[in-house]
């Protein structure tokens, strides 16, 4: 089947927003005209709400949809991460269950794989899942869960073979939240803010078709998640912006927005806010410190090469090419551009940068960006975890040793004593 030149897609895209688009309408129903039609993901495949493209194409009528002032589908969090990870290993059931209502927002995710002993370590995970009847009955405690507290649903790795290898006894759910057997604490922060929280689950049930893929499954379609969270595929880019209009739908977008973004909010600070490294430097007159300046320039080469690694891995999306390296070197190059940020910024704000809230400069901001920045080596995977796989994946080192092999009961554990 020959490809739609982009030309054709723009025009058909703009043709059928002219004809459908009203900001009068609510945001539901706006959202499930897109799902319906297909022009909410066009890359999506035609059978599950969307038409079939290439992600370039995709981009271009997201480009028009811009152009155009329309909003799309729901895209803020982890849904489109759920949406990805269902598409590729759920069956018909998981998606006529999910999908839509992931693009029209109806239903809010989280993801539940970091535990309290087993954080970079994922395949150490503990929380159990044991079939009883018809449904599996789950036990364990989950943390640093992003949004957990608001969720419907989550992406739940268990263990469900203890006899079974570590990699090979884990299997992938989907966990209602809205359970009695569900209890959700948020967490607060260092800088203040509470995006995460510890998930408890006693006695939680599952039942057997909200099991993704096959029993022992698990790792592989949890390294597939991960895979499309490092690509961006959550849609946390791009998806905070003014409201272009006026009109209900723009009204309640900009509800949903406050609403679940409220999380990430300062997920700018943790990447060091390279943005205002170079004005503040020449406002505040420290640019003429050669030191400073020394800072500065090392920080903005980092950051344009890390820009250009990240622009590789979506052009090789654009060609539909399978995740490559970018996604850890991206991901470790991140670390590195934040840290360096922190450190300018301590540079040219001195010991103000110690200062929180109003006495601080920029009203504290500085300070944030400081306890914030450390996250980035953590979340997602740490700098270790990174290094290790561009090390033994990318660069074709010998693997390091193992020392847990053989049945997952009989491997050494993170315990008191």
């Amino acid at each position: 089947m020959t490809e739609p030149n982009e030309a054709g897609v723009r025009a058909e895209a703009r043709a059928w927003l002219a004809e459908h688009w009203d900001a009068e309408r609510s945001l539901a129903a706006w959202r499930g005209m897109l799902a319906d039609s297909g022009w909410g993901m066009p890359h999506w495949p035609e059978q599950w709400h969307g038409r079939g493209l290439s992600v370039a194409l995709s981009q271009a009528v997201d480009e028009e949809f811009a152009q155009f002032g329309a909003v799309g589908v729901a895209k803020m969090g982890i849904r489109l991460l759920a949406g990805a990870t269902l598409l590729e290993y759920g069956d018909d059931f998981h998606k006529e269950r999910f999908l839509r209502r992931i693009l029209t927002g109806e239903d809010t995710w989280c993801q539940l794989f970091s535990e309290p002993g087993s954080g970079s370590d994922l395949a150490g995970a503990t929380t159990r899942a044991d079939l009883d009847g018809d449904n599996w009955v789950v036990n364990g405690q989950k943390v640093w869960t992003t949004s957990a507290h608001h969720a419907d649903y989550g992406l739940l790795l268990a263990r469900t073979d203890w006899d079974a290898p570590k990699h090979q006894g884990l299997t992938y759910f989907v966990l209602n939240m809205r359970q009695p057997g569900v209890e959700v604490r948020q967490l607060r922060q260092m800088n203040g803010h509470a995006s995460f929280n510890e998930v408890f689950m006693t006695d939680a049930k599952i039942e057997r078709p909200y099991r993704v893929g096959a029993v022992g499954q698990g790792w592989r379609i949890a390294m597939t998640t991960l895979a499309h969270e490092r690509r961006g595929a959550d849609g946390l880019r791009g998806s905070v912006r003014e409201r272009r209009g006026e009109g209900r739908i723009y009204a309640e977008e900009a509800a949903e927005t406050a609403t679940l973004m409220e999380p990430y909010k300062w997920y700018p600070q943790r990447a060091g806010r390279v943005d205002l490294v170079l004005p503040r430097a020449r406002e505040t007159g420290r640019i003429a410190d050669p030191a400073v300046r020394q800072a500065v320039a090392r920080l903005l080469v980092l950051a344009r090469s890390a820009e250009w690694t990240a622009r590789r891995a979506r052009a090789d999306q654009e060609l539909g090419r399978p995740q490559g390296p970018e996604g850890s070197l991206g991901k470790l190059a991140a670390s590195h551009v934040a840290r360096a940020a922190a450190h300018a910024h301590t540079l040219i704000a001195g010991a103000d940068a110690m200062l929180a809230g109003d006495d601080g400069p920029l009203d504290g901001l500085i300070a944030e960006i400081l306890v914030s920045v450390p996250a980035t080596s953590i979340a997602g995977g740490t700098d270790e975890i990174q290094r290790n796989i561009i090390a033994e994946r990318v660069l074709g080192l010998p693997r390091e040793p193992r020392m847990d092999s053989g049945p997952f009961r009989d491997v050494p554990r993170n315990v008191g004593g």
